[in-house]
């Protein structure tokens, strides 16, 4: 047995598995024989040495007088030969020699061995790449079937890696040794190993090659916002800074391009747009349907999502792109519907029924925006009150914020359906949204202010002569110029 045990130790040595899991093998490996020579492995107990230098299976069988199932009884008589003080119900351990195992046991326990160790292994190996999905791993062709590739990750067969037909770049063609560069997408355990699917059309690919390429996007300078791609054919990127020192486009297309161009080479010549992200929808629209120049974009339904982009003549099929490309990966990025027109088929919208300001500003606003200076006189007019309270206290003569105020200071609203809670929220929406001024000061810079104008308004207005065109004042009955005598009048 204890050749067995450094065999496998060995095996552990080269493979790398743990002590613990080579011990659940070998006693799997052993009991299963055991099971195999006599019918059941209830009573089989495997022991090793400390240092595993020797491993060992014994019988645990119950002494008795009187044997019914040799397999796990044994007779008073036969126990004392190994243990004398050994009584009837003591139970003791029979050390077995696999030797005299049947062959067919010893081939099971074989088998069960073999299937161990490489569940082991397979459990080993998923373990080490479980925590690497999302990560870009390099492997070399190796051979293609029904449409899929399978690589050779370099690992001396130990683990495989396959790059669906689905996951496949649709202008990628490959040859036997090419060296392919792909996302970690998923791990599988087949019969043969361990499997890593790969992708080469994941939008996260194009991130993680564009994070390796500019080092302020792994230090957090620069993040990138969101991504969206047409895999062989146009890359969308939106990224953005909280540094303003910062050009985080600038920053990704690198010095005379060389980041951007070494992204590209990567992915085969694939077109990326690297654009400013923007929280306004409209900048952003602009942005997004890069590299077309967009004059003007308009949001026809903020809750639709719906947004009109205008452009010149020249600038249309380059915001429409190829087969509609750019705009559809502009929708994606953007998550609007965006519909691009010229500046002359625009004209021929009437756009009095679009409230565009409105829209735009409930985008970035929950909660309903009152004008600073709107005045409060009804409690149905409070933000926030509730329509029953409010028409049951209307029902009851209280509907002017002041009427309320008055009762409430003398508890003496009393009304059924409107609870002391709910008249404490009355009174606490009007403390937060109605500001109280004094009726004298209000009547008495009404006076001023009416003083104040009519003052301006004498001063401001000058009489002259009808007959002579002389200059004259109100008091005046005559013309002091020319004698003519006139009568003022109020229209």
């Amino acid at each position: 047995m204890s050749e067995m045990a450094d065999a496998i130790r060995q095996l552990i040595q080269e493979k790398g598995y743990s002590e613990d899991s080579v011990r659940q093998t070998i006693e799997r490996a052993l009991k299963a024989a055991y099971k195999r020579t006599y019918g059941t492995d209830e009573n089989a107990i495997v022991k090793f040495a400390e240092d595993m230098s020797d491993v060992s299976i014994y019988s645990r069988k119950v002494v008795l007088d009187g044997v019914w199932d040799p397999v796990k009884e044994i007779e008073l008589e036969d126990a004392r030969k190994l243990s004398e003080d050994v009584e009837v119900g003591d139970e003791i351990d029979i050390l077995e020699d696999p030797k005299t195992f049947d062959r067919s046991a010893v081939s099971t326990g074989k088998q069960t061995a073999h299937q161990g160790l490489n569940e082991t292994y397979k459990d080993s190996l998923y373990n080490e790449y479980k925590d690497k999905i999302g990560e870009i791993i390099i492997g070399y062709f190796q051979r293609e079937r029904n449409g899929n590739i399978y690589l050779d990750l370099g690992n001396a067969g130990k683990i495989e890696g396959v790059l669906p037909n689905k996951y496949q770049s649709k202008l990628e063609f490959y040859e036997k040794n090419d060296r392919i560069k792909a996302l970690i997408v998923e791990i599988k355990k087949t019969n043969s190993g361990i499997q890593l699917v790969l992708s080469r059309s994941d939008p996260k690919l194009v991130s993680s090659i564009l994070e390796k390429e500019v080092p302020e996007i792994a230090d957090g300078t620069i993040t990138i916002e969101r991504i969206v791609r047409d895999a062989g054919y146009r890359t969308k990127i939106a990224v953005s800074t909280k540094r303003e020192e910062v050009d985080p486009v600038g920053a990704c297309v690198g010095l005379k391009g060389v980041r951007i161009q070494n992204v590209i080479r990567e992915l085969y010549n694939e077109k990326i747009d690297v654009l400013r992200y923007e929280p306004n929808p409209v900048d952003f629209i602009k942005n997004a349907l890069s590299p077309a120049q967009v004059e003007k974009v308009v949001i026809m339904d903020a809750d639709k999502r719906q947004a009109l982009a205008i452009v010149e003549e020249s600038q249309f099929s380059l915001a429409i792109g190829r087969q509609g490309q750019n705009v559809r990966l502009a929708n994606r990025l953007c998550d609007w519907n965006i519909d691009v027109k010229t500046v002359e088929q625009a004209e021929e919208i009437d756009f009095s029924t679009v409230n565009t300001v409105q829209n735009a500003k409930n985008l970035f606003n929950d909660d309903v925006v009152e004008e600073e200076n709107a005045e409060i006189y009804t409690v149905s007019e409070l933000p926030g009150i509730k329509e029953n309270v409010a028409a049951l206290l209307k029902e009851n003569g209280i509907d002017q914020i002041q009427d309320f105020v008055e009762a409430y200071d003398k508890d003496a609203i009393h009304i059924e359906g409107i609870t002391a809670d709910d008249l404490e929220e009355v009174n606490d929406l009007i403390n937060n949204n109605v500001e109280f001024v004094e009726e004298d000061q209000t009547e008495e810079n009404e006076v001023e202010e009416t003083e104040t104008h009519e003052e301006e308004k004498e001063t401001e207005e000058e009489y002259f002569c009808p007959a002579c065109g002389a200059k004259i004042t109100l008091d005046m009955t005559h013309c002091p110029n020319c004698g003519a005598e006139f009568v003022f009048e109020e229209e």
